[in-house]
């Protein structure tokens, strides 16, 4: 098994120069630091231990942030090194300005760099987030004896399927895991069956909620925003900003003031969205044409920045979550949870299944299949009683919890390293 996946890794590598070219024309890789990703190290790692964190993307990424905020305050704590694979995940952590944490891009995991990328950095300790999982980074973690944790683990049932073909590699590799800190009930038990010994469950880390606002909105937005019927569709995908559309087209023959906030999961996209939103005679207006008011005549606000989207869920009262009516999954709710908004999805939910359950079981979710749906669920909740202190009120408690017993159970693991 791992033979076979180090000859693949091997042809990744062997074609990066190309997948990477493809990605930079796509804006999808830094002109600079794609280096990373080969080992060519951007920063200079200095004196002292280091505390390595490693996130896929922006959920995950996010996801650790109350963690690191914490982790800068500790005094014995002199480095901490974020790794993740993607560009819009660096925007994300850039925005915090963080005095102790350095980013690089994760190397391609081909046996050659993940050596020279541990020879280098030499940390103390690693935590992987949610279900990044790297062989033969993991191989030569432990080769140098290097303590892996995995917080947030998530293992899907089909993961856990594709691990079980091969039972004997498996346990032999989740037995590495000095610590796991499962994300669910059910990856708790799929970890224990893959091979996994120490496994915990506190909760969901996406519950929890950094203490710093990155962004804030001026003072005429906000007056535009307050002034109007306004309903967010975030993290959205290709054709589901097209039923965004209709949806908004039709509501509008009822609500003349309304104004539908659009955040696309990449921005890169934008372009063809406002093209595919033209074709219905609607006025879109972008977030990064730096216009200090929404027009009186816009209907779409097409938010083409990263890290942002808190800053308009403050506003509304309901959100649509992307991802969702097309097969991928669905995207992360929690924080538009957090900032009270009631949640719309379609059926595709895989990626967060346990947090869904958690928000319909306290009528905070409802799930939607088609254009129609949407405007029925829009419309009623225009309608309804405003419940979002509510929703804040109940995702604080159980955030702060959650983040309170997992940063306990990595700091007493730090003690040890530092």
């Amino acid at each position: 098994m791992l033979a076979v996946y180090r000859i693949l890794i091997n042809i990744v590598f062997i074609l990066s120069p190309i997948i990477i070219l493809i990605r930079i024309l796509k804006q999808k890789e830094d002109l600079i630091r794609f280096r990373e990703k080969l080992c060519f190290f951007s920063k200079k790692r200095g004196n002292g231990k280091i505390i390595w964190f490693h996130g896929a993307s922006v959920g995950e990424i996010k996801s650790i942030i109350p963690i690191l905020e914490k982790l800068e305050k500790n005094k014995k704590i002199k480095k901490l090194l974020v790794t993740s694979n993607t560009l819009s995940s660096s925007k994300i952590l850039h925005q915090f300005k963080f005095k102790k944490v350095i980013h690089q891009f994760f190397p391609i995991d081909t046996n050659f760099l993940s050596l020279k990328f541990i020879k280098f950095w030499k940390p103390s300790c690693v935590f992987f987030v949610d279900s990044e999982i790297w062989p033969n980074m993991f191989i030569n973690l432990k080769k140098n004896h290097i303590p892996i944790n995995l917080i947030n683990g998530r293992i899907t049932k089909k993961t856990f399927n594709n691990w079980s073909l091969f039972p004997s590699f498996s346990k032999k590799f989740f037995s590495k895991f000095n610590l796991c800190l499962a994300s669910s009930n059910q990856s708790k038990k799929l970890l224990k069956k893959l091979g996994a010994k120490k496994v915990f469950f506190f909760g969901n880390l996406k519950f929890s909620e950094t203490e710093k606002v990155n962004f804030k909105i001026n003072d005429n937005l906000k007056k535009n925003l307050t002034s109007r019927k306004i309903w967010c569709a975030s993290s959205t995908h290709d054709t589901e900003e097209i039923i965004c559309g209709k949806v908004h087209v039709k509501l509008k023959k009822k609500y003349k003031s309304l104004l539908t906030i659009i955040i696309p999961r990449h921005v890169e996209r934008v372009n063809t969205i406002i093209s595919e939103l033209s074709k219905f005679g609607l006025k879109v207006q972008k977030f990064s044409s730096n216009e200090k008011v929404i027009f009186k005549d816009t209907d779409i606000y097409l938010v083409d920045a990263y890290g942002i989207n808190k800053s308009f869920y403050n506003y509304c009262q309901i959100v649509f979550l992307g991802g969702s009516l097309i097969n991928h999954g669905g995207q992360n709710p929690l924080e538009a949870a957090r900032f009270g908004c009631n949640i719309l999805h379609g059926p595709s939910i895989s990626n967060f299944s346990d947090i869904y359950k958690f928000l319909k079981k306290h009528n905070m979710s409802k799930k939607i299949v088609n254009f129609q749906n949407m405007h029925w669920a829009l419309n009623k909740n225009f309608l309804k009683k405003d419940n979002t202190k509510n929703i804040r009120r109940k995702i604080s408690i159980i955030g702060q919890n959650i983040l309170k017993k997992t940063y306990n159970e990595i700091n007493a693991l730090i003690k040890n390293e530092i």
